[in-house]
């Protein structure tokens, strides 16, 4: 990438800098959203505007929403890169403070836009799926009473160094899935999981320490488009190998089918036949056409 977005302007990649005194930087906090855009327009960015405004008010880091104002600060950012579609990720940081953990609110924030081409899915992966593989690092517990999409992302980058160990001997492309800190799945790497059992639809409850996901969100008020109830709860790995479907869901690769399980053994379990369910099938379609794609 050759510019950033900085503060509402846009600068060259290479002046693109943050204080060391920023507690982004020296404390991780601050936030981010990810997401993309479907016919160069940045999907549900008011759903992920209204997270970000949420929890930066939590954090005590000022923040308000303007849709219009951020909606063209990206479009201005992605002509200057010379993008027609994009990977997106803005990050509002705390701001410069004193060296020592605050007691007060944050008044300079710093926002940064990041814009990148969006990464190209293998033409077979909405059929044929992918692999999930069962992990030992388990999912922390959240910062606070629910988990934000924080800077503090330690645990992700152990669970995906770990991820990364197993791909030498399995033949399958995968996803890491974590498991809390009670033995109960949570989330994905980067994504969140659904799974169909005898009909009915399931992911895990909040109350698992998973991050309340803008594409799970939608999936959820779609699967009730075509009358089926999302049941969240706690599940255990057994509860997927019984499953006939299962799917992740993010942002940037939508719903993802789940086709195998991989187990730290090398062993694997098929999930259904092998390809992506009706299920999940449907409700891509209906993701899609809400994004606008036809």
């Amino acid at each position: 990438m050759t510019f950033i977005g900085m503060n509402y302007g846009i600068v060259d990649a290479m002046h693109a800098k943050v204080s060391v005194m920023d507690h982004g930087f020296l404390y991780g906090m601050g936030l981010f959203e990810t997401f993309r855009t479907y016919g160069g327009v940045p999907f549900l960015l008011d759903r992920h505007l209204k997270r970000l405004s949420e929890d930066c008010r939590y954090l005590g880091i000022p923040y308000e929403i303007d849709l219009e104002a951020t909606s063209a600060w990206i479009a201005s950012l992605m002509t200057a890169n010379g993008l027609d579609e994009a990977y997106i990720r803005y990050t509002v940081s705390a701001g410069e403070g004193v060296l020592g953990l605050p007691t007060e609110d944050y008044c300079n924030p710093n926002h940064f836009l990041i814009v990148k081409e969006l990464p190209r899915m293998p033409s077979d992966l909405y059929r044929d799926g992918k692999g999930l593989q069962k992990l030992h690092t388990r999912r922390n517990t959240p910062e606070g009473p629910v988990r934000f999409k924080s800077l503090h992302y330690m645990n992700n980058i152990l669970a995906k160094r770990e991820l990364m160990s197993y791909s030498a001997t399995s033949r399958h492309s995968s996803e890491g899935l974590m498991l809390n800190g009670q033995g109960y799945v949570a989330e994905g790497i980067v994504s969140n999981l659904f799974f169909v059992r005898q009909g009915s639809l399931y992911t895990p409850h909040l109350d698992t320490g998973i991050l309340p996901g803008i594409t799970r969100e939608l999936v959820m008020e779609l699967s009730l488009d075509i009358g089926l109830h999302c049941e969240e709860g706690r599940y255990t790995w057994d509860d997927l190998a019984n499953a006939e479907e299962i799917w992740m869901t993010s942002s940037i690769q939508e719903l993802v089918p789940i086709t195998t399980l991989l187990l730290e053994d090398g062993s694997h379990i098929t999930i259904g036949s092998g390809t992506a369910g009706p299920t999940t099938t449907r409700l891509l379609q209906l993701y899609r056409e809400k994004a606008g794609i036809t």
